[in-house]
């Protein structure tokens, strides 16, 4: 079930049927609608990995906090992984008929589109470490706390568990995207007094990026 808010499904069980069906689907089309094949090659392991951890999480006998952390994490990257592919490849792909749209359950897009503006600020934040192996980032826009500016469809987030400061966004190797504050990491008991490091910039809904933030670091709780 969709809404209009977002088109992918909530509920774990739902999403990874889903994307499934979008993955299977798309196997026969990257050729024709020109989708480079490692695209392919990556949407389809964002799949195994979702599906492997939620298998995990939804057998009693496996479910602990780590599998629920990693079920987390599998998901939010599965997120992300297809939500670039569509924007990218298929969303505004003049090869892409509303016929292929309504066998993948995506939205069917008007004819005409209002131009949305790149995003020209940068995300103000707070990370929250009250809670024990976890971390809760607030984003908002810096005119509009708890809010997001016009045209921002969410916030991407960098991070990574590193020993020494870090200057450079490259050495910031986790990526995750979410369209609503807040933002939220689990750790394990092993990581508690390690320094996590941040870095968050705006995202449009054509998937153009805003100017990045200062890197700013937390340690886990």
């Amino acid at each position: 079930m969709t809404t209009a808010r977002d088109f992918l499904p909530r509920p774990d069980r739902q999403f990874l049927g889903w994307l499934a069906v979008v993955v299977h689907y798309l196997k026969d089309k990257f050729g024709a609608w020109h989708i480079p094949e490692d695209e392919q090659q990556r949407i389809e392991q964002l799949l195994a990995n979702f599906a492997a951890a939620f298998g995990l999480v939804d057998n009693p006998q496996t479910h602990t906090p780590a599998a629920t952390t990693a079920k987390q994490e599998a998901r939010k990257a599965a997120e992300s992984g297809i939500r670039r592919l569509l924007k990218a490849y298929v969303t505004y792909n003049p090869l892409v008929t509303d016929k292929d749209r309504r066998a993948m359950e995506l939205p069917i897009h008007k004819t005409t589109r209002t131009r949305v503006s790149v995003p020209t600020t940068m995300p103000f934040f707070e990370i929250d470490s009250s809670v024990i192996r976890r971390l809760i980032i607030h984003f908002f826009d810096q005119n509009a706390r708890k809010a997001k500016p016009a045209g921002v469809h969410g916030a991407e987030i960098r991070w990574a568990i590193l020993h020494v400061p870090v200057t450079h966004l490259k050495d910031l190797v986790n990526s995750s995207f979410d369209t609503h504050t807040p933002f939220m990491l689990e750790f394990d008991e092993d990581e508690r007094g390690k320094t996590v490091y941040f870095c968050l910039c705006w995202e449009n809904t054509r998937g153009e990026k805003g100017p990045w933030s200062e890197i700013v670091s937390a340690v886990i709780p």
